[in-house]
């Protein structure tokens, strides 16, 4: 009994052994460990609730389906709105570093940074400078920034990022008689960037738009400027949208509010008829897409990298 019992006891070592070490079999694998991936939209932010819902969260949900591996989190550049969010509605947005060290601090090695700027002005500049940070610091595996909606301008065998953009949102103009223009609505600033909307405005020439016309709210194009060329073309009527990824205060009030300085009240007063879009551009399904293929031009190019 003794030695049957010895037997089998060698049996089972010689058994685990070969697990172990090979012994002519292969050694069973160990599962691998995922690589932990995320995605950080970053966004100006919007104190808007519905308009969030219908602009920033439907960009994200867009790009969480199309990068099913990646995790997405949010992370706002506005302190204003952080701020305002949290004491009024008890919502705690992060900030750009904020976000990323949470990534740091879970685990994560590789984050792509999309944002959802229109062009690449001071805040896109403040991510910017942030994102290079932690890539000279090697705090991520890899780590990489997208470009906003309007960056290249289809030279040097990039692409056009103007002409997409302007095709997106050709699907929500109204049907436009002879007399009717569409009129546009930036943000603007003292940023060199600004010059991306009078680009805008070129653009749209070179597309055959003649009845679309581009403005901002703190640059240029100006709105007086647009009123002109408005009586040029001898233009009766207007439909006013934001060319802004929300339709928050900006679209709400300075665009299409009822106080005198308003881009409505103005032209109302100058003998336009007026109609008012009060959608952000993250509504629009095409300019949901752009920001998706933005990302996917990042992640390519960061492997290729690497």
């Amino acid at each position: 009994m003794k030695k049957i019992v010895s037997i089998l006891v060698l049996a089972l070592f010689i058994t685990m052994s070969s697990g172990a070490v090979g012994f002519g079999n292969k050694a069973s694998a160990a599962p691998a460990v995922k690589e932990k991936k995320a995605i950080l939209v970053v966004s100006f932010g919007t104190t808007f609730p519905e308009t969030r819902k219908l602009t920033i969260e439907s960009v994200e949900n867009k790009i969480q389906a199309a990068f099913p591996d990646y995790e997405v989190r949010r992370a706002f550049t506005s302190r204003i709105i952080i701020k305002r969010l949290s004491e009024r509605d008890g919502i705690q947005v992060n900030t750009e570093r904020q976000a990323l060290e949470r990534l740091k601090a879970e685990g994560y090695k590789e984050v792509i940074v999309q944002p959802l700027h229109i062009e690449a002005g001071a805040e896109y500049e403040k991510v910017r400078s942030i994102v290079s940070s932690y890539e000279q610091s090697k705090a991520f595996d890899k780590i990489a920034l997208g470009r906003p909606m309007l960056y290249y301008m289809g030279q040097e065998e990039k692409p056009d990022d103007y002409a997409t953009a302007i095709k997106a949102v050709q699907t929500q103009f109204p049907e436009l008689g002879r007399r009717e223009a569409v009129v546009f609505m930036g943000h603007g600033g003292t940023h060199p960037s600004n010059a991306a909307y009078a680009v805008l405005q070129m653009k749209m020439v070179d597309a055959g738009l003649d009845n679309v016309f581009v403005y901002t709210v703190e640059g240029y194009p100006t709105f007086e400027r647009v009123i002109d060329i408005l009586k040029v073309n001898k233009i009766k009527k207007v439909t006013l949208m934001p060319f802004m990824l929300v339709a928050g205060d900006h679209a709400n009030n300075d665009m299409a509010g009822d106080e005198d300085d308003s881009a409505k009240a103005q032209l109302l007063k100058a003998g336009f008829k007026v109609d008012t879009y009060i959608h952000g551009l993250g509504e629009n399904s095409a300019v949901q897409d752009i920001y998706v293929q933005h990302v996917k031009d990042t992640i390519e190019q960061t492997y290729e990298k690497n």
